[in-house]
């Protein structure tokens, strides 16, 4: 990956000309790049990351392994389709190993998770199996600590 897209990765907060300083372009350089990467797709969005446990402390984050029936002409990718177009739904990869697809969703508690999965995962043409996985605490997203800035480098709350 190079360098413009690790740092827009790291932090795409920087104005373009931070940016062109560290890598030794203009600023209309980066910008012009960084149009084209979104243009390509390459760039697909951007977000901040958000530490659930102090913005909502009922929300709850859920990742469903998913065993499908792949279609044939379609593989995977038709019921991928499907899944991810729930608005709960953030994520579906597919993966190799025991499960198919892993999906991550978030609800504003573990019941709406639980009745999702029940009433409309579940029971989509295809699907065989799901095993749901609660995060009880997040330690690290997007490469970010999401402990407590009194936090030392152990990860233990100085008194």
């Amino acid at each position: 990956m190079d360098a413009l897209l690790e740092l827009l990765k790291s932090n795409a907060r920087l104005s373009n000309e931070e940016l062109g300083v560290m890598t030794g372009m203009t600023g209309k350089e980066v910008a012009d790049k960084i149009a084209a990467y979104e243009k390509a797709g390459i760039i697909k969005g951007y977000t901040a990351v958000i530490n659930d446990e102090l913005a909502d402390k009922n929300a709850v984050t859920a990742f469903i392994e998913v065993n499908v029936t792949p279609k044939a002409d379609f593989g995977f990718d038709d019921i991928a389709r499907t899944i991810m177009r729930f608005d709960e739904v953030d994520s579906v990869t597919l993966m190799s190993g025991s499960f198919d697809l892993a999906v991550t969703l978030s609800g504003s508690d573990y019941k709406e998770i639980a009745l999702f999965v029940a009433r409309r995962l579940s029971t989509l043409e295809g699907v065989v199996a799901t095993k749901t996985h609660f995060v009880l605490k997040r330690f690290k997203e997007s490469g970010l600590f999401m402990e407590d800035e009194s936090a030392d480098e152990r990860g233990m709350v100085s008194p």
